[in-house]
């Protein structure tokens, strides 16, 4: 039974910049009708009641950012949308733990609350959908666990199918006193899901039953200790994982077997640049081009992206190109838009989103743009992706 909607978790729509957003009508949407200019802003609410969720639009030509207004919920430090994007999920990084669902409209904009639930434990960080609906995976930081709550046919939350316990420390005494679960990510079709712990510096690698809502431990993949694995990224090719190291600021490219269900860690490639210091640096976010050539991946601390080359001989030794300022401090998050020529980069430290511009060609990034302010910035989400 979906629970029912507290005043904490009732959507308001406040406006930011020029009125407030119109109502989502329901939660059915047409992929087709997508925005591919709006952009959802996760953040951590710092208390404000009024700070949440916020809604923006780019500039068709030169991608500049709009905010167009604000969908308050308590710490949304990270968003996911249904494969269809008529639901937008928010995990509200909070003591309790838990995830809100909202609805969205062809046009991108949100509207009703569908609910919120249990997270299956405390601060989740992380979330994911599985691809075919039906499932929400949740990475909970705090507790070190990661939950499997089930969505209705119309993507609202229901209860949580399960909870998975992590077990362990690492060397850092200060971030690895026990487990912290920080992603889960499912491959293939669905029926494996890929969990990184960074109080353990290993990821885990379960089988997914979709029909029973469970997952099975298959593999507990150890990366180097003291490395804090934080993200990953999988290849378009399917065969490269690559790991991003929170506390020794490296990449580690791992052979990934989906036939096997193994995962082997490979070479560990530094994130910054030769004459750089990693003391005081915290790499966050990675992605990959849907080319397959390049990794980018941000560096907090350091205040950049780094630009590795995979392509070809590079994919199991990613090699790094170039490193350039992200536009802000503390690079938590960033994507790509869905014609893959911008980048765009959560600075929380700044609070602000900044544009980059991307070469495809080359990798090479430049500043952009229309830089938006939001306070404590934690993800950035587009509504529409590159196929």
């Amino acid at each position: 039974m979906t629970p029912q909607v507290s005043r904490r978790t009732t959507l308001s729509v406040s406006g930011a910049t020029a009125g407030g957003l119109p109502l989502a009508g329901g939660a059915a949407a047409s992929p087709a009708r997508v925005d591919p200019f709006r952009f959802y802003l996760g953040a951590y609410s710092g208390g404000d009641p009024a700070h949440g969720i916020g809604v923006a639009s780019a500039d068709e030509a030169s991608g500049a950012l709009a905010l167009e207004g604000v969908v308050p919920t308590a710490d949304p430090s990270f968003l996911a949308l249904s494969s269809g994007a008529a639901v937008l999920y928010a995990a509200n990084e909070t003591d309790d733990g838990r995830v809100t669902a909202f609805a969205v409209a062809d046009d991108g904009t949100v509207g009703a609350a569908l609910g919120s639930a249990p997270s299956g434990g405390a601060h989740p960080c992380h979330l994911a959908v599985h691809p075919a609906g039906g499932h929400l995976f949740t990475a909970n930081y705090g507790s070190g666990t990661v939950g499997v709550v089930a969505l209705g046919d119309d993507g609202a939350l229901g209860a949580v199918l399960q909870v998975v316990e992590h077990a362990g420390s690492g060397p850092d005494p200060d971030r690895q006193e026990g487990p912290h679960a920080h992603q889960v990510v499912p491959v293939g079709g669905g029926e494996r899901l890929l969990a990184v712990d960074l109080g353990t510096d290993s990821v885990h690698l379960y089988a997914f039953d979709a029909a029973a809502g469970r997952l099975t431990p298959e593999a507990e993949v150890r990366l180097a200790p003291g490395s804090g694995p934080r993200h990953l990224v999988v290849h378009p090719g399917g065969r490269t994982v690559y790991v991003l190291g929170e506390l020794d600021s490296t990449l580690t490219a791992c052979a990934y077997d989906a036939d096997a269900g193994t995962l082997t860690p490979g070479a560990a490639v530094p994130t910054l640049p030769e004459n750089a210091s990693s003391e005081g640096n915290f790499p966050a976010a990675i992605l990959v081009s849907s080319d397959g050539r390049f990794v980018y991946a941000s560096n907090r601390g350091h205040d950049s992206v780094a630009v590795f080359s995979v392509e070809g001989g590079d994919e199991a030794a990613p090699r790094l190109i170039a490193t350039h300022p992200c536009g802000g401090a503390g690079p938590r998050h960033m994507v790509m838009d869905a014609a893959e020529i911008r980048l765009y980069v959560a600075n929380q430290t700044t609070g602000s989103v900044a544009v980059l511009d991307r070469d495809p060609a080359t990798g090479a990034l430049s500043p952009g743009v229309g830089d938006l302010g939001f306070a404590r910035v934690s993800c950035v989400l587009p509504a529409a992706t590159a196929p």
